[in-house]
């Protein structure tokens, strides 16, 4: 199949369809799709556009599937994957909407149980990418304490100190100065 939008929407749509669980949940398979089988971009470079969509507003699925269609075909991409990511969506809440009211699914047993047990794996789908993506951001036993104690601040609900928006600032300029230390570092030491 040679036309690059046609296999962006395709491959978003199957994404969209059959992932339980949201933006988290998606992205393993995601990963897998277009790192591993389509080789569109390499490791590193979706860690980068993950980043980006994990910074921008909306919806994460959404976010990443119009980060990665952009960084393909542009503007055109990101159309072809947002609507392939969005278009499974809209047609399930569609049926869901039109057949079933959220008091039959109270009421109905196996309707019950059946989202009872998706509640554990899609756990499992969000943890999955959580532990890969600590690994290729080569976390480890040293800079754990970063993502933990941001977590834990987040998550402590205080006024301004949980506001996810001040640790992606931060993380940004921290970033940003902690390799611009090492690249001047480098340079005296490449003058000395």
């Amino acid at each position: 199949m040679n036309n690059i939008y046609l296999q962006l929407w395709l491959t978003f749509m199957k994404i969209g369809a059959f992932t339980f669980g949201g933006g988290w949940a998606m992205i393993s398979i995601i990963e897998r799709e277009i790192v591993d089988n389509h080789k569109w971009i390499a490791k590193d470079e979706f860690l980068d556009l993950l980043a980006i969509a994990q910074s921008m507003p909306g919806i994460l699925a959404v976010n990443i599937s119009v980060v990665i269609g952009d960084r393909l075909k542009g503007v055109k991409g990101s159309l072809a994957a947002a609507f392939g990511t969005i278009l499974p969506s809209f047609v399930i809440i569609l049926a869901i909407a039109m057949f079933l009211t959220p008091d039959t699914i109270k009421n109905n047993d196996v309707l019950s149980r059946i989202f009872k047990g998706i509640r554990p794996a899609v756990v499992a789908l969000i943890i999955a990418p959580v532990i890969t993506t600590a690994r290729a951001a080569k976390i480890n036993w040293k800079t754990i304490i970063i993502p933990v104690a941001v977590a834990l601040l987040i998550y402590s609900k205080l006024p301004f100190i949980s506001n996810p928006i001040l640790y992606i600032v931060l993380g940004a300029l921290g970033g940003y100065l902690y390799y611009t230390h090492t690249i001047l570092k480098r340079r005296k030491e490449g003058d000395a």
